[in-house]
């Protein structure tokens, strides 16, 4: 039996966020953005199903807390208006 001082718990790494340098370049864009996917996918097919298997169980739980981060993956790959497609047209187009 477990005595009453023990507790369970849930670790989870947190990868969400953009780092801030004085001057980022577009690697930098890049590992943040893989972040971002990363981050939507953990929590998509991580703590989202768990939550659903939970409720589908009729155990009781906290629901998580976390932030969607919908906004900045659209802000950097939708199209056509996301930064990555307007680099691609620039790219395509120079100085067109």
């Amino acid at each position: 039996p477990e005595s009453k001082a023990m507790k369970k718990f849930i670790g989870i790494l947190d990868i969400f966020g953009f780092e801030i340098f004085e001057r980022n370049r577009l690697e930098q864009l890049c590992i943040n953005f893989c972040n971002e996917k990363l981050q939507k996918h953990f929590i998509e097919h991580v703590i989202k199903l768990e939550e659903a298997i939970y409720k589908a169980e009729n155990l009781s739980f906290i629901p998580s807390q976390v932030v969607d981060n919908q906004d900045v993956l659209d802000l950097i790959e939708s199209k056509p208006h996301g930064l990555l497609p307007l680099l691609d047209e620039e790219c395509r187009i120079g100085k067109g």
